[in-house]
């Protein structure tokens, strides 16, 4: 039996269709039957921009075990990723001030 229940959020992103890349805004998350992927059941996934239309539209149907590896992949791409951020950020405003100090002299 499918519980039909799908989780939807808001998103700033965007994907490649077909022909040209598109502007994604929403994400439909649900397991169900995938249309494409032989598998009895997936994680999918649909991107999609609902103000253009049906094809301005990214689907990913994934194994529950390649889903769970991806959660934790972007998870630790994006703590590294912010890590490296807030120390070049910091970085940059020490030489900021530096360079200020030094010009007041």
């Amino acid at each position: 039996m499918c519980s039909w229940i799908t989780e939807k959020t808001g998103i700033v992103a965007h994907g490649k269709g077909v022909s040209e890349w598109i502007s994604l805004r929403t994400a439909n998350v649900y397991y169900d039957h995938p249309a494409s992927a032989p598998l009895d059941h997936a994680l999918i996934i649909d991107f999609l921009n609902e103000t253009e239309g049906p094809g301005a539209r990214v689907a990913v149907e994934l194994s529950a075990e390649s889903a769970r590896a991806l959660v934790r992949a972007i998870e630790a791409a994006l703590a590294a990723g912010e890590q490296c951020h807030e120390s070049t950020s910091r970085t940059h405003t020490k030489e900021r001030k530096t360079e200020t100090a030094d010009e007041r002299r």
